[in-house]
């Protein structure tokens, strides 16, 4: 009982390290493989990485909308995969109008403990563009940024402008 005790004790103290020592990445992988079964069927799979080694932190999400002038939310729910730290993520929002997933892995908490991916669909539906924000801390380092959600609406309104003129 009490080797079991310094072992969980050994563990939170590593986590802890571990998540101290720099922040989450998050990674697109798009198109997902048809032929893992793991990750058959879905729209993109979302890795997160601490540095260079997948771990299995949470990860989070919303389509953000517009359709038919109206804005729209979906909460997006993840499935695991058979990979550490590999997520499947079903399509769960309409077909119709223009959309962006804004996909997030968090470790811990801090000043940057979450990753963001925003996830531009082209008109087709398809995955057009993957930005992951950056900037660089005080001694040089690339960090996750936040995404302004004003930001996102912009961008929203700005591709169903350029829609509708066509």
């Amino acid at each position: 009982m009490r080797t079991a005790r310094l072992l969980a004790l050994a563990s939170l103290l590593a986590a802890t390290a571990f998540v101290k020592s720099g922040p989450p990445w998050i990674s697109i992988e798009y198109p997902a493989n048809p032929y893992d079964a793991a990750s058959r069927g879905a729209f993109l799979l979302v890795h997160a990485f601490h540095h260079g080694t997948p771990v299995n932190f949470p990860v989070s999400g919303t389509a953000e909308g517009l359709v038919n002038g109206a804005r729209r939310t979906v909460s997006l729910e993840f499935r695991n995969t058979s990979r550490p730290g590999v997520y499947a993520l079903q399509k769960q929002w309409p077909s119709d109008g223009v959309w962006t997933l804004v996909l997030g892995v968090t470790q811990g908490e801090g000043e940057f403990n979450t990753a963001r991916a925003v996830v531009e669909l082209g008109t087709d539906g398809q995955v057009a563009m993957v930005n992951v924000p950056t900037r660089k801390d005080r001694s040089g380092y690339l960090i996750p940024a936040a995404v302004s959600m004003s930001d996102v609406e912009a961008g929203l309104r700005a591709r169903a402008g350029r829609l509708a003129s066509r």
